[in-house]
C-alpha cells in the first residue's frame, strides 16, 4: 500500500540539507522549531514558521567563537537572546553582538592523547571528534558533553550540566565512552534531557536525565546499549532509537522497556538482502512514525514509511509526486515532515493525503 505525500510548503533555504541530515534542527516545548545553519563563520537561526511564512533572512545571526573548528552540536538559548557553542577545548556562551558571556573549559577532543597546544585559542587540533551542548527549554541550564584530562591512556568523559548564567557546574556523569560524536534529545515535558554518544565501530551509548530541583539525575536508558536516540513527541509516552546498523526500529517507554519494534522490511528487489532502518525517522504526530529504509550503502536515497506510532507496523511507503520528496526526511511532530533538494536547495514540507 502507498500513501500520497501532499506538499504543503516549498521554500528555497541554502544550506538547508543540514536540517534534514544532521543537527541542525532545534524544537522547544511550546516554541517554534529552528533551523541552526552554518554559513561561513556565522551561525544563522532560522524560525521554521516564518521561513514557510516567506521570510529568508534569519531570526538571530551569531559569531562562532573558533572560526576553523567545524565540529561540535550547538544550541541556542528559547529566548534568542545568545548560543551556546560546543568547541573542541570549550563549551562558551555567546551574545548576539559576539560577546563571551561565559566559558566553560575542558580537555581537547583531539585524538591525539596528550598533545601540545600553542597557547592560541583559535587553535584547531586535527581530528572530527566532538561533543555536543544543549540549553535547557526553560534557559536555565546548559546540558553538554565534554572530555576530560588524560587519564591513563584514555580521555575520560562527561555529561555536565551548567548553570546558564555563568557556566558554573552543578552535576557531572562520567561516561563509558570514546565518542566519535555526540547529539541530546531534549524531551517536551520540559525536565528530561536525552544524549546520545557514537563511538563508531564501537558502537552507541544512551543516557536520559532529569532534573530533580537544580540537581541533575542521571540514568541508563534501557534497552540496549548499541541504539541511536532519535526521537520523542510530547503527547506521546515513548521513545524511538534505531539499531546501531539500522537492523530494528524500536519504540521504548520511558524506563527503557521495548514496547514495540519495527522489523526489517523486505528490498525492492528480492535477491538483495533486506533493508536496513536509516537514523533518519521520528514522530510525525503523536499517532504516526515516518521511517525511512535504504537497500545499501550504494542507495541513498531510500524510501519513507508511515507507521503506526503505538505498535509500529507499517501503514504505506510513501508516494511522492515525480522528482520530489525523497532523500533523508525530518518530521516536526505537527503533522507534517521536511526533505530537501540539494539540486533546488529546497525545503519541502509534507503531510499524508486527505483520505
Amino acid at each position: 500500500m502507498s500513501i500520497t505525500a501532499h506538499p504543503r510548503d516549498s521554500v528555497r533555504l541554502p544550506g538547508g540539507a543540514a536540517l534534514v541530515d544532521g543537527s541542525a534542527f532545534e524544537t522547544r516545548r511550546g516554541g517554534p522549531s529552528r533551523a541552526l545553519l552554518r554559513h561561513g563563520d556565522e551561525l544563522f537561526v532560522h524560525d521554521l514558521r516564518e521561513v514557510f511564512a516567506g521570510e529568508s533572512a534569519p531570526a538571530a545571526v551569531f559569531p562562532f567563537p573558533w572560526p576553523g573548528w567545524h565540529g561540535g552540536v550547538h544550541s541556542v538559548s528559547p529566548d534568542g537572546t545568545f548560543a551556546v557553542f560546543s568547541g573542541q577545548r570549550a563549551v562558551r556562551a555567546v551574545a548576539r553582538d559576539g560577546r563571551t558571556l561565559w566559558e566553560h573549559p575542558h580537555a581537547c577532543w583531539g585524538p591525539e592523547l596528550g598533545h601540545p597546544h600553542a597557547g592560541d585559542a583559535q587553535q584547531v587540533c586535527r581530528g572530527s571528534e566532538h561533543g555536543s551542548c544543549r540549553v535547557s527549554d526553560d534557559g536555565r541550564f546548559v546540558w553538554a558533553h565534554v572530555v576530560g584530562e588524560p587519564e591513563g591512556d584514555a580521555d575520560p568523559e562527561y555529561w555536565v550540566v551548567l548553570d546558564a548564567r555563568d557556566g558554573r557546574e552543578t552535576g557531572r556523569l562520567p561516561l563509558d565512552s570514546c565518542a566519535s560524536g555526540s547529539h541530546h534529545l531534549s524531551h517536551p515535558d520540559g525536565v528530561h534531557m536525552g544524549l546520545c554518544v557514537g563511538m563508531g565501530q564501537d558502537g552507541v551509548l544512551t543516557r536520559w536525565a532529569r532534573l530533580d530541583g537544580p540537581r541533575p539525575v542521571f540514568r541508563e536508558a534501557g534497552g540496549g546499549e548499541d541504539r541511536i536516540l532519535v526521537d520523542v513527541h510530547r503527547d506521546h509516552p515513548g521513545f524511538l532509537t534505531v539499531e546501531h546498523y539500522g537492523e530494528d526500529l524500536v519504540l521504548h517507554a520511558p524506563d527503557g522497556t521495548v514496547l514495540a519494534e519495527g522489523a526489517p522490511l523486505p528490498p525492492e528487489d528480492p535477491d538483495d538482502d533486506p533493508a536496513f532502518w536509516d537514523y533518519g525517522c521520528g514522530f510525525v504526530d503523536a499517532d504516526t512514525v515516518i521511517a525511512s529504509t535504504t537497500d545499501s550503502d550504494e542507495d541513498p536515497a531510500g524510501r519513507h514509511w508511515l507507521l503506526d506510532a503505538r505498535t509500529l507496523r507499517v501503514r504505506g511507503m510513501v508516494a511522492y509526486p515525480p522528482g520530489r520528496g525523497g532523500g533523508h526526511v525530518r518530521p516536526l511532530g505537527d503533522g507534517t515532515w521536511l526533505t530537501f533538494d540539494p539540486a533546488r536547495e529546497t525545503l519541502d514540507r509534507w503531510a499524508p493525503a486527505a483520505g
